[in-house]
């Protein structure tokens, strides 16, 4: 009796939970024996995305995010989810709030961060000048929740405060220029994937209606603008400086679907930033250069690595693709799993390999360029290598600039593209029929890349 796809399927995931289940046995029984820090396996077992939001907050959500991810996305989903959680527990306004947005930042991180938990140390209504505000404190490590649900967490503290009936949070001109002094001085001692203009600073400080603040991460202080009644320290906030650079400026254009969708007033300065509209060099990715890290081309300097726009089945979020031979005339310094930081989009990426992807460009001692675009063509010439003239294409995809709010620019020109242009112009295809007709095609497509000046990508 032949047994269906579906049930197979079912057979595969059921194993697979059943040995999950046996691990976890064995891994309670060994923790029971008191010779480990803790007697108990901290790690929950769940099953799906509501339920990891559960174990990981201890806030019964379970059932709310189910129902809610039929109908919505996961940024709406976390939305809903917290004025839902809000409204089904008693307690104090802050308590309720707080736990709002620890749900709606653990959606957002899909239960797997620490960022709920430890990146978020509490939430507190404040009187002012005969009236409240609501302020979220952020620690260190909200970093590993992205700039996106960062600033998502702010939006979603507006909406709660809002339905609590707290005001709005006005800045003083003294926090304000706190800010504006503390952020940049923060980028100095620790990284900051944007450094926002002072003029950014301000208007998102000013017109945020949640205090954004956190405690005191770093052991270095600000020298003015100290002592301040409604901060409690003079060190340096890395929460703070994230939630506003990372979060509030630099994806604040991402939340105005949602302003729209809530008919909120008061958050038009999350899309004053400013979008790159023309490609020049950018120098930022080799601030962070390490000593003995090599720079593999320099901003915008051809000879480095092509854009080529795409995705294949092993490239996911924030990885690229280079072609298999690219590794080896580089001496295999760079191998798969191999993190490079890009010119553009800006952010890292982990390699991985893709043979259908032009490979490097060399001049060999006896004058002739050759294109590797295997690794039998690399060994026949690998010992007469004089120059690597260009490193081949990168893969990279088009989703990584809409996540970075980065411009598009022309990729580089290639096979399928030229193919293309002999359909809309001749109709057809020419044909190849000999070695000699390969080598001049591939000469005239390669001579029209270099003439149009096709931006290259460095890294190191």
């Amino acid at each position: 009796m032949s047994v269906s796809m579906s049930d197979q399927l079912e057979n595969y995931f059921q194993n697979l939970k059943n040995l999950s289940s046996f691990q976890y046995d064995i891994a309670r029984r060994a923790r029971s024996q008191g010779k480990d820090c803790e007697t108990s396996v901290e790690i929950p077992q769940a099953e799906d995305l509501a339920g990891r939001v559960q174990a990981l907050t201890g806030i019964k959500a379970s059932d709310i995010i189910k129902e809610l991810s039929k109908k919505y996305d996961r940024e709406r989903v976390a939305i809903e989810a917290a004025l839902s959680v809000s409204q089904s527990y008693d307690g104090p306004e802050e308590v309720r709030i707080e736990k709002g947005i620890r749900v709606a930042l653990a959606i957002l991180t899909e239960g797997i961060l620490v960022a709920p938990l430890e990146g978020i140390t509490g939430v507190k209504i404040k009187q002012r000048n005969g009236g409240n505000y609501l302020a979220i404190y952020y620690s260190g490590p909200i970093r590993s929740a992205g700039g996106t649900a960062q600033a998502l967490s702010v939006f979603v503290g507006d909406l709660l405060r809002r339905k609590f009936g707290i005001g709005k949070y006005v800045a003083s001109q003294e926090e304000i220029e706190r800010s504006k002094e503390e952020i940049p001085l923060y980028a100095r001692v620790q990284h900051l994937q944007y450094l926002p203009t002072v003029e950014e600073i301000e208007a998102a400080v000013k017109g945020s209606p949640v205090c954004i603040t956190g405690e005191g991460t770093e052991e270095a202080e600000i020298t003015g603008h100290r002592n301040l009644p409604d901060i409690e320290t003079n060190r340096l906030r890395g929460g703070m400086a994230l939630v506003i650079a990372e979060g509030l400026i630099l994806k604040g254009p991402k939340l105005k679907k949602y302003v729209s969708t809530f008919g909120l007033e008061g958050w038009s300065f999350s899309s004053e930033k400013k979008t790159e509209k023309n490609v020049f060099p950018n120098s930022n990715y080799l601030k962070e250069m390490l000593a003995g890290r090599p720079a593999l081309a320099y901003p915008s300097k051809k000879g480095g690595f092509r854009l080529r726009y795409g995705r294949s089945r092993n490239t996911g979020l924030a990885a690229v693709a280079i072609n298999p031979v690219t590794m080896k005339v580089l001496d295999d310094f760079i191998a798969i799993g191999t993190q490079i930081k890009m010119e553009r989009p800006g952010k890292a990426g982990a390699v991985v390999a893709n043979s259908t992807l032009e490979g490097p460009t060399v001049l060999l001692e006896n004058g002739s360029l050759v294109t590797l675009r295997n690794e039998q063509m690399f060994r026949e010439h690998e010992g007469a290598i004089r120059e690597i003239v260009d490193l081949g294409e990168i893969m990279i995809s088009f989703g990584e600039f809409i996540e970075n709010n980065k411009v598009l620019f022309p990729g580089a020109f290639t096979e399928s593209w030229w193919e293309k242009l002999c359909l809309q112009k001749i109709g057809r295809i020419p044909e190849v029929n000999d070695e000699k007709s390969a080598i001049g095609a591939s000469a005239l497509l390669r001579g029209f890349r270099y003439t149009r000046g096709i931006p290259t990508y460095g890294m190191t």
